[in-house]
């Protein structure tokens, strides 16, 4: 079908907005199995969650982009710029034993962020 609704390219849409989200359980669980006392330290939920969320999110952009939808290019700036700090934040110190409560806490505020920037700033969840 050519026009404005494609199935093909809806579902792949959809698909990809799944491992998004899935990205972001996975980085958010990884964070909050952390919380309370103790070190802290990047596991892999984090590392694979931050990267699956970031790479999940440009494949989406460019799905909507080649489509009829045009995204909204400053969230999507704002959310690519959050996913690129937590991305890096998460990459540098993967190795480390552990890494400060401030980087700990600092991970966890711009995931939540992102995510509520994501339900928030978005014409989709809005009433018809």
């Amino acid at each position: 079908m050519v026009g404005p609704y494609d199935p093909g390219v809806e579902t792949l849409r959809l698909i990809l907005l799944f491992v998004h989200i899935l990205g972001f359980a996975a980085l958010i669980g990884g964070l909050v199995a952390q919380a309370g006392p103790g070190e802290k330290k990047v596991n892999a939920a984090m590392r694979d969650g931050a990267g699956t969320a970031f790479l999940a999110g440009l494949a989406l952009v460019g799905v909507l982009s080649a489509g009829d939808q045009e995204p909204d290019n400053t969230k999507v700036g704002v959310k690519l710029l959050i996913g690129l700090v937590v991305l890096v934040l998460v990459m540098v110190n993967v190795r480390k034993t552990s890494i400060p409560q401030g980087l700990w806490a600092g991970l966890l505020a711009l995931s939540v962020l992102n995510v509520a920037i994501a339900v928030f700033w978005s014409p989709a969840h809005a009433w018809a």
